[in-house]
C-alpha cells in the first residue's frame, strides 16, 4: 500500500505556479517531520536552485511519475500557518488579476521567512517571545468631535457586518481624529482586534505612527512599507501574523500582511495613485482591502478631501456611504481663499509672478511659512544650445535628461542614466548651454537670491533620499525652522504644518493638456491637497492664501478649484468619462508589449488583437506607450474594454493562455484596471 504524502505548492514563476512534491519525514531533522498543512512554508527544489513555497493542499497521490517527483528539503514549523482567510484573499487577487497564486503569496512575504537558513526568524521569533503576552495600554485624552465627526464614527463602529465609508472631507476637517477614534472605539468593544490602515506614501507613514502612538501608549502598532529593513518588516510582519499587534500601519503593501483578527480597514487618501503598483502584480491596494473587508464583513472606510471619481461614483450610486466632512476641525480655521494669477498679464520673473513674490514678503515679515509647490524636481527639465537647438535627450529613453545642477549631471528620471554636464554642444561645438524651464532645485536657488534672510528648504525625492531624511525633512518644518518650502507632491497631502499660511502653485497648466484622460482628475486633487495645507491651525494668523499661476484663468477645473467645489467638478467630469465611454462607465485591461523595435511590439499587440473575438469586449488598435522607448525597449500597448466587469473577466480568462501560447520573444504584461493609459 502506497503511504506517501504529497504537497501541492505555489512557488513565485509566471509559469503554472503549482507543482507537486513528495514529503519525505525521513531525510528532515526531527523538529521538521510534523506534516505541513496549507498556509505553511517549505523549502523544494526547483530547477538547479532551492525556493521557498506556499503549501496548498496535502495530497494522498499525484499524477507526477515517480521517477520525476522530487522531495521537500525543510519546513518552518516555527510559523504559524497563514489561515484560510489569508489563502483566499491572495487567490482572489491572483485570479482577479491574471497572475500566477505564487507570484501573489511569495512576494508579499518578508524575505527572511524565505531565506535558505531560519537564522533571522528565529532571531525575531525570539524576540517576540520576549514581549509581554497581554501588553497593557490605554487610550490617552481626545479632542471632542464635532457633530459631523461624531455620527462618521457612530456609523462605522455600530453597523454590522461590511459596509464601504466614504469619508468625503474638506482638508483640515479632522480625518485623522476620525481614524483614531473609531480605532478606538473598536478596540475598546474588542481588545484583541486588528486595525489596518493604509497610507499612499512612506513618508505620510512617521506622523500618523506618532498620532498612533500618542493616542494609544503602550499599543503594540506595527508599520509596513518598502523603507524598512527587512530584520524590522520580519518583526513586524510577524506581530501582525501572530495577532499581537493591534494596528498595522502602511503603504499599499500592508493590505496583503497576515491579520487573522482584523476588525476595521482604514484607507486615508484613497483617491491617490500610488495604491496602485506599477510592475509585478499590478493591484489596487484600495479595491484589495474593499474586496478583504468583504471576505471579513468588517466596515472599511476611505477618507479623502478629494475622492477618486471611481469612488464618488460608487457613492452616487449607493454601493458605497457617503459621509461628509464639511468644515475644519480647528473651530476658527477656515478653508483658504484661492485665486488665479493670470500670467498673461502679471509677467513672471524668474518663473515668480509680482503678486506671489509680495505674498511671500508679507508672511515672512509676519513670521509665517509659505510653501511653493512646483511639481517637476532637478534644476531644469532640460539642457539647451539657443545656437542649433539641441537638447539633452536621454539615450535610452523618448525623454529628455534632467539637469541636476549640483551634482553637476545630467540624469534621466524613467531609466536613471547618469551623465555629466558636457561642456560644450555636443551637435554645434557651441559653449553656451542653457538650462531651459524650471525645476524645485532651481526655484530653492531663486528664492535664496530674491529672499537672502529667508530660512528656504526643499523637498523632493532628491532631498530625501537617504533613510530617515524626509521624516527629519518634515520635522525641520514642523518645528517653523523653515520660512519658505519648495516641494513637490511629497508635500501636497497628510501634513500639517501650523504656521502654513501661504501655498502658490507655480507651473500646474501641462497636465491641463494630457492625452491621459485622468490628468484633471489628478491635477484637482493635487491643488486641491496642497492648497489644504495652509490656515489649517486658525488663531491670530494671517488670512490663508492659495495663489495659482496660470495662463488659462477662464479654464473650468480652476473656477473648481476657487470655489472648493469637488463635487461640481466631480459631476462635471463624470458627465465627460460618460459621454466618452471612460471609466467608470466601463472596464478595461491594458496589454503592454516591449521589444527592441517598435515594429516587433505592435506586431505582437496586432496578433494578440486577432486571437480571440467576443460581443461584448471592444479591442483598440495597437498603439504605441506615451513613453514609447524606456531603457533601449519600445513599448506599445492593447486595450481592452467592456461595459460588464464579469464578461470582461471571462475574455481574459480564455485570451492571457492564448497570449502565452504565442511564444513570442516580445515581453508583455496584462494590466487589469489601468491607472496609467
Amino acid at each position: 500500500m502506497n503511504s506517501a504524502i504529497y504537497l501541492r505548492v505555489a512557488l513565485d514563476t509566471p509559469l503554472a505556479s503549482l507543482f507537486d512534491y513528495r514529503f519525505d519525514p525521513a531525510i528532515l531533522p526531527p523538529e521538521q517531520q510534523v506534516q505541513p498543512q496549507p498556509g505553511q512554508l517549505v523549502l523544494v527544489p526547483f530547477g538547479r536552485q532551492q525556493v521557498a513555497a506556499m503549501v496548498m493542499d496535502v495530497l494522498q497521490e499525484t499524477d507526477v511519475p515517480p521517477d520525476k517527483i522530487r522531495s521537500v528539503l525543510a519546513t518552518r514549523p516555527q510559523l504559524a500557518p497563514l489561515n484560510a482567510e489569508w489563502l483566499a484573499l491572495t487567490q482572489f487577487a491572483a485570479a482577479y488579476y491574471h497572475r500566477p497564486v505564487g507570484e501573489v503569496m511569495l512576494p508579499a512575504l518578508p524575505k527572511n521567512l524565505k531565506a535558505l537558513k531560519t537564522v533571522a526568524l528565529d532571531k525575531a521569533l525570539k524576540k517576540i517571545s520576549k514581549q509581554p503576552a497581554q501588553p497593557v495600554w490605554q487610550v490617552s485624552t481626545a479632542p471632542v468631535l464635532n457633530e459631523e465627526q461624531a455620527a462618521v464614527v457612530d456609523a462605522v463602529c455600530q453597523g454590522n457586518g461590511f459596509a464601504t465609508h466614504l469619508l468625503f472631507g474638506v482638508t483640515g476637517s479632522g480625518k485623522t481624529e476620525v481614524y483614531l477614534q473609531s480605532a478606538a472605539r473598536l478596540l475598546a468593544q474588542e481588545p484583541d482586534a486588528q486595525i489596518l490602515i493604509l497610507v499612499p506614501e512612506i513618508n505620510l507613514t512617521p506622523q500618523l505612527e506618532n498620532h498612533l502612538r500618542t493616542r494609544f501608549p503602550g499599543m503594540p502598532v506595527a508599520t509596513l512599507h518598502s523603507g524598512l529593513s527587512e530584520g524590522e518588516r520580519t518583526l513586524h510582519w510577524l506581530n501582525a501574523h501572530l495577532g499581537h499587534a493591534r494596528i498595522l500601519l502602511g503603504t499599499r503593501l500592508a493590505v496583503l500582511a497576515s491579520l487573522p483578527k482584523l476588525r476595521l480597514i482604514i484607507i486615508d487618501e484613497e483617491h491617490d495613485v500610488s495604491y496602485k503598483q506599477q510592475e509585478g502584480l499590478r493591484y489596487s491596494a484600495r479595491d484589495l482591502a474593499i474586496w478583504r473587508a468583504h471576505q471579513r464583513a468588517i466596515p472599511v472606510l476611505l477618507g479623502s478631501a478629494t475622492p477618486s471619481l471611481e469612488s464618488w461614483y460608487a457613492a452616487q450610486q449607493g454601493r458605497y456611504q457617503l459621509r461628509t466632512l464639511t468644515k475644519r476641525a480647528v473651530e476658527d480655521a477656515t478653508l483658504p481663499l484661492i485665486r488665479i494669477v493670470n500670467l498673461e498679464r502679471e509677467r513672471p520673473s524668474e518663473g515668480l509672478s509680482p503678486r506671489v513674490i509680495t505674498a511671500i514678503t508679507k508672511r515672512l515679515e509676519a513670521g509665517e511659512q509659505s510653501l511653493l509647490f512646483l511639481n517637476r524636481r532637478g534644476y531644469a527639465p532640460v539642457l539647451s544650445c539657443e545656437a542649433c537647438g539641441w537638447v539633452s535627450p536621454c539615450p535610452r529613453c523618448s525623454a529628455n535628461l534632467v539637469l541636476h545642477k549640483r551634482d553637476h549631471r545630467l540624469r534621466c528620471h524613467h531609466c536613471g542614466l547618469e551623465q555629466r554636464i558636457p561642456h560644450t554642444c555636443p551637435d554645434c561645438g557651441n559653449i553656451d548651454l542653457q538650462p531651459l524651464g524650471r525645476g524645485t532645485q532651481r526655484l530653492e536657488e531663486v528664492l535664496a537670491t530674491l529672499f537672502p534672510e529667508a530660512r528656504v528648504f526643499r523637498i523632493d525625492a532628491d532631498s530625501t533620499r537617504l533613510k530617515g531624511s524626509a521624516e527629519a525633512a518634515f520635522d525641520k518644518v514642523h518645528d517653523g525652522e523653515v520660512d519658505i518650502l519648495v516641494g513637490t507632491q511629497m508635500v501636497a497631502k497628510g501634513h500639517d504644518f501650523k504656521r502654513l499660511t501661504l501655498v502658490a502653485a507655480l507651473n500646474p497648466d501641462a497636465a491641463l493638456f494630457s492625452q491621459d484622460y485622468r490628468a484633471s482628475e489628478r491635477l484637482f486633487a493635487q491643488l486641491m491637497q496642497v492648497a489644504g495645507r495652509a490656515g489649517r491651525a486658525g488663531g491670530n494668523l494671517t488670512p490663508a492664501e492659495v495663489l495659482v499661476q496660470t495662463r488659462y484663468p477662464d479654464h473650468p477645473l480652476y473656477h473648481a478649484l476657487m470655489r472648493h467645489d469637488y463635487p461640481g467638478f466631480a459631476k462635471d467630469i463624470l458627465l465627460e468619462r460618460q459621454q466618452a465611454g471612460f471609466p467608470p462607465y466601463v472596464y478595461q485591461a491594458l496589454l503592454r508589449a516591449e521589444a527592441a523595435e517598435l515594429a516587433q511590439a505592435v506586431a505582437f499587440l496586432k496578433e494578440a488583437s486577432e486571437l480571440l473575438s467576443h460581443p461584448q469586449i471592444m479591442v483598440h488598435d495597437p498603439v504605441p506607450m506615451t513613453l514609447t522607448r524606456l531603457a533601449n525597449r519600445d513599448r506599445a500597448q492593447l486595450l481592452i474594454e467592456s461595459a460588464a466587469r464579469p464578461a470582461l473577466q471571462a475574455y481574459l480568462r480564455e485570451w492571457i493562455p492564448a497570449l502565452r501560447a504565442l511564444r513570442s520573444r516580445v515581453k508583455w504584461s496584462v494590466e487589469v484596471d489601468p491607472v496609467d493609459i
